[in-house]
Parts: C-alpha cells; sequence; structure tokens
C-alpha cells in the first residue's frame, strides 16, 4: 500500500505523510461484530497510572477479531476489507458458508473475494488457518498460538510475519519478527501469509495533535525536570546526566537495561533477540 505524501501548506503539514486506503473497501463496520471501549487513560482498575502519556484520543468502538479461527471445515468468503482504530493492520470481513460473519486480521494479498478456511481440511492459501505441524518448514506465518485453542498471540502487527523453521518431536522451531527463535507446540494454529498493510512503519505524523488523536500524551524529558522528579533533573544549565548510565524517574536503570524474567518459559527459547 503507498503512502501519502501532504504539500507543505503549513508547519505541521511539512514532511507530513498518510495511508492512501487504497485497500479499504468498506468503511462502517459490522456493527454486531463491535462492542464500546471505556477509556482508562493508562490507569488499572485501582485507579493508579501503570502506563504513562496516554489519555484522551478520538472515541473508538472495539471490533471483535477471531484469533482462534475455530470454525473448522467450513469455507469463508473475504466480503470486506476495513480500517481498524484499534491496531496497525487492517481487517478483512468474511463470511462463512452457513452465513456468519467474522473480522480476522486481513494478511497481504488477501482480496475481497478470496476463499479461505480453517483446520486440518484448509489448503495453504494466504489467509488460511493451519495447525504448525500441517504447515511447510520455511513458511511464512503470522497470528501465532502459545498454547493450543488459547488463540493468536504473535506477529499480529502491521507488515510483521514469523518463519517456520524446524520441527523437531511435538514442537516446531519458529523465528519471531524480533530474530528470536522459539519452540512452539505443533498443535497450535497459525495463519498462512504475513501480516498486510507493510507501509505503516513509513508513516510520518508530521505533528503533535496527530499523536493526541491516538491517545498519546506529552513526554516531558527528565533533564528538564528539578531533582526531586527525576534522577536527570536539576543542576545549573544543560548537564549530562552524571551517573552510571541513564535512569528511569523512579531511579531503576533505562535503555538496554534486560528486563525479562520469565524461568518457566526460557527453555522454549532456543535463541535470544539480544546479542
Amino acid at each position: 500500500m503507498p503512502v501519502k505524501v501532504y504539500k507543505p501548506t503549513s508547519a505541521g503539514r511539512r514532511g507530513m505523510t498518510g495511508h492512501t486506503f487504497e485497500e479499504i473497501t468498506k468503511t462502517e463496520p459490522e456493527w454486531a461484530l463491535t462492542e464500546p471501549v471505556r477509556k482508562r487513560g493508562g490507569r488499572n482498575n485501582t485507579g493508579k497510572i501503570t502506563v504513562r502519556h496516554r489519555g484522551g484520543g478520538h472515541k473508538r468502538r472495539y471490533r471483535i477479531i477471531d484469533f482462534k479461527r475455530s470454525k473448522f471445515d467450513c469455507p469463508a468468503e473475504v466480503i470486506a476489507i476495513e480500517y481498524d482504530p484499534n491496531r496497525s493492520a487492517r481487517i478483512a470481513l468474511v463470511q462463512y458458508a452457513d452465513g456468519e460473519r467474522r473480522y480476522i486480521i486481513a494478511p497481504l494479498g488477501l482480496k475481497v473475494g478470496d476463499r479461505i478456511g480453517s483446520g486440518p481440511q484448509a489448503q495453504l492459501r494466504v489467509g488460511d488457518a493451519v495447525a504448525i505441524a500441517d504447515i511447510p518448514v520455511g513458511t511464512l506465518i503470522h497470528n501465532i498460538e502459545l498454547s493450543p485453542g488459547r488463540g493468536g498471540q504473535i506477529a499480529r502487527a502491521a507488515g510483521v510475519s514469523a518463519q517456520l523453521v524446524a520441527k523437531e518431536g511435538t514442537y516446531a522451531q519458529v523465528r519471531m519478527p524480533s530474530g528470536e527463535v522459539r519452540l512452539i507446540n505443533d498443535r497450535c494454529m497459525a495463519t498462512i501469509g504475513q501480516v498486510g498493510n507493510t507501509d505503516h512503519g513509513n508513516v510520518k505524523l508530521g505533528k503533535a495533535g496527530r499523536r493526541r488523536w491516538l491517545g498519546w500524551r506529552p513526554t516531558v524529558r527528565g533533564s528538564a525536570m528539578d531533582p526531586g522528579s527525576h534522577p536527570h533533573g536539576g543542576g545549573e544549565g544543560r548537564a549530562p546526566i552524571g551517573m552510571p548510565g541513564p535512569k528511569t524517574p523512579w531511579g531503576k536503570p533505562a535503555l538496554g537495561k534486560r528486563t525479562r524474567v520469565n524461568r518457566r518459559t526460557d527453555r522454549f527459547i532456543i535463541r535470544r533477540r539480544s546479542k
């Protein structure tokens, strides 16, 4: 999908780019497949801010996506490609042979009129959901389950894909979008192909207001604060960090500090994404 470049009619327009939305075939969502979203502004159930710099943004309705692809042995036809404000990828509205409609993540190359399926009888077409055991080695896949029947959790963002590297016993080696190679049970489902909207990462917002529409609030540099608010703050004039490595506002190491602590799943990682 090409990127649209705006003319520099103002300072905010200079350098701004956007989506052309050429692939969108339906502007209004399927109302029965949506539900309201309550904004939380980065706060948890006790009202404490757990994710900073969130708040505001345009009102949205959540599109209910079929990540499990559990409707086996029933072919479906793609009837629309739609925009989803809750994710970077596009979504496809599919209608099954029995008349039921569902949303799925739209892979690259999927068009209106294409037929897809899921389960043991599905073919290896773009958009088909198949168990990893039935997918040939070297295939690009997305929407990958980590536990059988739980629904796809990996490789769901715009333009990403994972690759099936090898199979050994009841597990398969999958190269993640990050470069990490991980063991996944071969009974887990995955969808053939790469997620669409590959130019999403090339879009430049151009102005602060466009970021506010997405629900992102401003981020203040620690060096601009007083020493009581941030370890980097204080001093006369512009001052360096002045400590071993940059810190978070709470004095913890930032920028490169490894934070992964999950010994239960360490044994599934063949090669880490970091050096």
